[in-house]
């Protein structure tokens, strides 16, 4: 009765999953000056700019900044003094500043940077950069881009150090020649842990074929982003269903470890799922970036579910204790003979 209680459990989740994925945040493309083109209303010059400098650059006039960065200088008076020589003044803003772009502009003469963007902390701070300094030190003001930016700027270093304190873990366990489980290694009868170490690597490598083969596509998602998979194109969408998918499953891989295992080796167990999947987001990023990755990743979905079907899937139960089963026979748990 238990079992079916957790398994009506899991059901449960993945119904209440599906339907949240369903109904995920829906990014509502902004107006452009083409609506109004399309009810006879004309262009005026500076809104036909403004749409080709978003068409390339994915933000214009009043799109929303913040501060990632300890400071940014801002300069007070207008470029062209700068250019030309004359005495000017800074001023700075800070991290989580919130900015607005108040104006662009293309300045053909600066040989290191022809565009130039002003920006608004509030009604008294106004100031200018150039474009590329701008982008180094602010983030979209959206929670997803700030995930982005933070999870690129960190999460090689992140990964690594998940792996070596992990990896730190089982070696004191195994020191102390204590039993443990890792998955891929001594795994438990459940399919979820290698399910979701295959799909991190299957994402992973989709991310870094997005990253080389469509950047733009990319550009724009980091500057309009989205949950729905269903809003965006269709690479794209497949990305965003593989991290629901992961969601997902890492949850069902949770229950379905601490059901089987002890609090401790459970705790240990889903840590060494961590670090494996840091481990396949690291390998499989960069190998793809080399075009290796997508042969790495079909030789290991391969090599991962064939392990499971041949030594961790159970097919019978026992008829007397009810523990599980890899084939007929004896029972390794009670002794009973299972014909």
């Amino acid at each position: 009765m238990k079992s079916m209680n957790n398994i009506s459990c899991l059901h449960c989740l993945a119904v209440f999953a599906t339907l949240f994925l369903l109904t995920a945040c829906y990014h509502q493309r902004p107006s452009t000056p083409d609506g109004y083109a399309s009810q006879g209303a004309a262009l005026t010059e500076r809104e036909k700019d403004s749409l080709s400098f978003q068409s390339i650059h994915h933000y214009t006039e009043n799109y929303n900044f913040v501060v990632v960065s300890d400071s940014l200088p801002l300069l007070r008076q207008q470029p062209e003094e700068l250019l030309s020589g004359m005495p000017v003044d800074t001023f700075h803003v800070y991290r989580n500043d919130p900015l607005v772009v108040a104006d662009i502009r293309i300045l053909p003469a600066d040989t290191v940077d022809s565009v130039w963007v002003e920006v608004a902390r509030d009604q008294e701070s106004f100031g200018w950069a150039r474009e590329e300094v701008l982008l180094a030190h602010v983030s979209p003001d959206d929670p997803i881009s700030e995930f982005i930016t933070l999870f690129s700027d960190n999460h090689l270093l992140t990964f690594l150090s998940i792996i070596v304190v992990i990896a730190a873990g089982y070696w004191v366990q195994l020191s102390h020649r204590k039993r443990v489980y890792l998955v891929h290694v001594r795994d438990i009868d459940s399919f979820y842990p290698s399910l979701l170490a295959v799909l991190v690597a299957a994402a992973a490598t989709l991310y870094a074929s997005i990253q080389m083969f469509y950047p733009e596509m990319w550009r724009h998602f980091y500057y309009h982003p989205t949950l729905n998979p269903f809003t965006v194109p269709t690479i794209l969408g497949v990305f965003l269903a593989a991290v629901w998918a992961m969601l997902i499953i890492a949850i069902a891989a949770a229950d379905d470890v601490f059901r089987k295992l002890s609090l401790g080796e459970a705790l240990l167990y889903l840590g060494g799922l961590v670090a494996v999947c840091s481990f396949n987001y690291i390998v499989f990023s960069f190998a793809t970036l080399y075009y290796i990755g997508y042969v790495l990743l079909v030789g290991y979905a391969v090599v991962v579910f064939s392990h499971y079907h041949s030594s961790l899937r159970t097919g019978y139960l026992c008829g007397y204790c009810g523990k599980p089963l890899h084939h007929k026979g004896r029972c390794p748990y009670c002794g009973a003979d299972n014909q």
